[in-house]
């Protein structure tokens, strides 16, 4: 026999009419490109959002078309992610780090119908304008300048409608919402389609005690880019939950968004490695400039924190780091790294050795590792590929039959991480498959070298890649981007490693560089690395 529960649909428009009924008091604040403050209530959020879902409709925008954004963090770009998939559409956001001809591709590939962009990234645009064929584009003006002829002005646009002419939809929770491109490190960028059943499943598990935590107490300040996986899901999961949301707008440097977390009393964020690191290293400078008593949380994720990250953000500013892994396939988040209650009355090291993991999976999120004989046991030992199953997991890419191999026969998504799985269900990346270094039939990991690397008191940032040895087939060679005014040597920086790592595991030789070259999402781009020093064989014994 079958339940007797309603069939009640999850899809966003469901989360904009709770956000409507039950927060319509509740504030948003976007630091604005002149570093003013703008401020509405989630009323004039949802509001604005009908708005556009009408203007959409009005434009000829049909169910399932795609509509593209081209944006920083700010409330507009909150209007359209709810805006765009209540108007039947497919909200599409378009990472403006990317090459112009990344952008083209997408673009085309997606078939995107409409745009709206940035009043400032017009000129990124216009890199890319002929080899796209958009219907209409959309200028979110900050300066309230009229747009390009043959634009349209995003605020003019919802100025010509009642947003009373809107009526919620009630589509089917398996049609598309959103679609993300992954970053294209390798080919091009393969297209992610996620349903609004994803999305609301997904909101709901970010919420839970061990992943974000987050209520209607709170006040969520996404570092991470509206362009990057839809931020995270923070947007609308904080909706959800009836959140206070700060946008950073374009000024992500550690002093801006320090001064900003001061001033709006933001109790989480989230970002990439990367962010945190420049700010733990200006309040290290400066430790009693900043007041962030209300910061209860900072999630990390994107690339493996290191340990001495998180532990000096605990231990010198009082400031809890929780670390996270996933992909853009997993809308994205995975995997969170909470400290098992057990560990709690657990010596100092044991704990922080938990936190730097990068943690259990999300409530009906499913891992596994696969090694070379089939799939692995859980015992914090044994390397295999990270695996990965759920109701917010991709099942294929968008158009892209040839990607087949990313999935298994049974099923589970191929995430190209490296990794390990202990006792207690928590999973820590060893490296990228593509990252990890085979030196004369051993595995090293890259991650694990660059993370001791950058505790050196001189080191800013570190990445370690393999090159190629006539006797051991690869080498690892450390590339590094000191600290101001700092100083160190190839031989300093070995003998710092020497008494942590097996022998064989030290780097054979190390290149100092200005700077280490990042992918769109803040990764160090290992790829151009490889290919930079691809000559310099190691010859050493």
């Amino acid at each position: 026999m079958n339940g007797l529960m309603m069939n009640y649909q999850l899809t966003l428009p469901a989360i904009l009419r709770r956000a409507e009924q039950l927060y319509p008091h509740k504030e948003i604040a976007t630091r604005l490109p002149d570093r003013s403050v703008h401020r509405y209530a989630y009323w004039d959020f949802v509001s604005r959002a009908k708005k556009l879902s009408v203007v959409l409709k009005d434009l000829g925008i049909r169910a399932g078309e795609r509509v593209g954004t081209l944006c920083w963090n700010h409330h507009q770009h909150l209007e359209a992610y709810f805006g765009i998939p209540s108007a039947g559409a497919v909200l599409h956001t378009l990472n403006l780090r990317l090459h112009p001809d990344d952008l083209s591709y997408i673009v085309n590939h997606a078939g995107d119908r409409a745009l709206l962009v940035d009043e400032s990234l017009l000129p990124l645009y216009e890199q890319f304008a002929d080899k796209v064929n958009l219907e209409h584009v959309i200028v979110v003006s900050e300066s309230g300048a009229a747009p390009p002829a043959g634009m349209h002005a995003y605020e003019e646009l919802l100025e010509g409608v009642d947003a009373d002419e809107f009526s919620y939809p009630e589509p089917d929770e398996n049609r598309a919402a959103a679609m993300c491109y992954t970053s294209g490190t390798t080919g091009h960028p393969k297209g992610v389609v996620y349903s609004h059943r994803a999305l609301v499943l997904h909101s709901l598990g970010i919420l839970t005690i061990d992943a974000f935590a987050l209520s209607e107490a709170d006040v969520a300040l996404p570092v991470v880019p509206m362009f990057h996986v839809n931020a995270w899901g923070i947007p609308f999961a904080a909706a959800l939950a009836g959140a206070k949301q700060v946008f950073p707008g374009p000024h992500l440097d550690p002093a801006s968004l320090l001064e900003l977390f001061e001033a709006e009393r933001v109790t989480f964020a989230a970002g990439v490695s990367t962010i945190w690191l420049g700010l733990l290293q200006l309040l290290d400078r400066h430790p009693d400039a900043y007041d962030l008593s209300s910061l209860r949380q900072m999630n990390v994720g994107g690339s493996a924190a290191p340990e001495w990250m998180i532990r000096g953000f605990q231990q010198r500013h009082g400031l809890r780091v929780v670390h996270g892994w996933g992909m853009t396939e997993t809308s994205p988040v995975g995997t969170v790294a909470p400290l098992p209650s057990e560990l709690r009355e657990a010596p100092e090291d044991e704990q922080y050795r938990y936190r730097a993991k990068q943690g259990f999976p999300m409530p009906l999120v499913e891992i596994r590792i696969r090694g070379e004989e089939g799939i692995a046991p859980w015992d914090g030992e044994s390397m295999g590929e990270l695996e990965i199953r759920g109701p917010w997991v991709a099942s294929e890419y968008y158009d892209s039959p040839e990607s087949s191999e990313k999935f298994t026969e049974d099923g589970w998504l191929r995430t190209g991480d490296i990794s390990t799985i202990d006792q207690r269900g928590y999973m820590e990346i060893k490296d990228r498959a593509k990252d990890l270094i085979k030196s004369g039939g051993e595995w090293i990991s890259s991650v694990a070298l660059e993370n001791t690397l950058m505790q050196h008191e001189a080191v800013a940032e570190a990445a370690v890649i393999a090159v190629s040895h006539p006797k051991w087939q690869e080498r690892p060679l450390a590339v590094v981007v000191r600290k101001e005014g700092a100083s160190a040597t190839q031989e300093e920086l070995i003998s710092y490693l020497e008494p942590r790592f097996a022998r064989w595991w030290l780097p054979d030789a190390v290149e100092f560089v200005e700077e280490i070259p990042k992918t769109s999402v803040g990764k160090f781009k290992k790829s151009e690395l490889r290919e930079r020093f691809a000559q310099k064989a190691l010859s050493g014994d």
